[in-house]
């Protein structure tokens, strides 16, 4: 009984100081907006070049209340498209290269090249491909998520301990089997690494498709306000699009933790 009590106090002390590990990342943001707050009110900055959190809040509230929702659906519905297209075809062809020392001769010189072109190259190229249609703009996303969940995925499938491999054989494991139940498994932290990389580069990309050809989505925002010089408008729009991009990191995050329970890794001193 008393193994149980304590059992459950180490639970409820663990849930206690992850609450208070995630109350401490609000810590920054708040006092930076209290530093702006105080900043622009004392003059030191104008209004009009750095707007308070005040008038940003307001000016959020104005825009929650009209269009906001559709931008933000516009650009998510973008990412979720160009993230699935491209972190699919990043493990489809991660996997293949990383198991085979002949198709990494043939195929990876080209993507390491490939991997070296910023996005924005990509859009007068795709423009003139596919017009100003979601086809560019998703495609630029998925190469954007590509190159992470490739590089990601390879390297954790060469980084497997060999002598994983070498107990897999020992107990005759047809090769699928090891592929199944050693090499991928061993390389599942790095692909979620890839996969969380990549989704944060599909968000990158999603604001450089919008600010070039869309009517709809945050980076349609961001031009705007530029256009309207109306930098509360733009301030809103990226604070935006660090709120989606960290709520979509949280909610990946928390798959890769259900689906690695096994894992006991190092967390970090206090």
């Amino acid at each position: 009984m008393s193994d149980i009590l304590r059992g459950t106090k180490v639970k409820a002390s663990r849930r206690f100081t992850v609450k208070r590990y995630n109350l401490r990342g609000w810590a920054l943001p708040i006092l930076a907006a209290l530093a702006v707050e105080i900043i622009v009110r004392l003059g030191i900055i104008p209004a009009w070049v750095m707007p308070p959190p005040e008038e940003l809040f307001y000016s959020f509230v104005e825009l929650a209340q009209g269009e906001l929702w559709q931008h933000i659906l516009a650009s998510s519905l973008r990412v979720l498209a160009g993230f699935t297209i491209g972190a699919s075809l990043g493990v489809l062809v991660g996997s293949l290269v990383g198991l085979s020392r002949s198709l990494e001769s043939w195929l990876d010189p080209t993507f390491q090249a490939l991997r070296a072109v910023p996005s924005l190259a990509w859009v007068p190229l795709l423009l003139i491909w596919m017009g100003i249609d979601e086809s560019a703009k998703i495609t630029l996303i998925a190469i954007g998520a590509f190159f992470p969940v490739y590089l990601n995925l390879v390297a954790g499938i060469r980084n497997v301990d060999r002598k994983l491999i070498e107990l897999g054989t020992l107990y005759r494991l047809s090769g699928a089997q090891l592929i199944r139940r050693i090499i991928l498994p061993a390389a599942r932290p790095y692909l979620f690494t890839g996969l969380r990389s990549g989704l944060s580069m599909s968000w990158l990309c999603v604001v450089a498709a919008e600010l070039l050809a869309a009517t709809q989505g945050v980076g349609y925002l961001l031009t705007d306000g530029r256009e309207n010089s109306r930098p509360d408008l733009v301030l809103v729009a990226i604070i935006t699009l660090a709120m989606m991009g960290k709520l979509s990191d949280s909610l990946l995050k928390k798959l890769e933790n259900r689906m690695m329970t096994w894992r006991d890794n190092y967390e970090g001193g206090r």
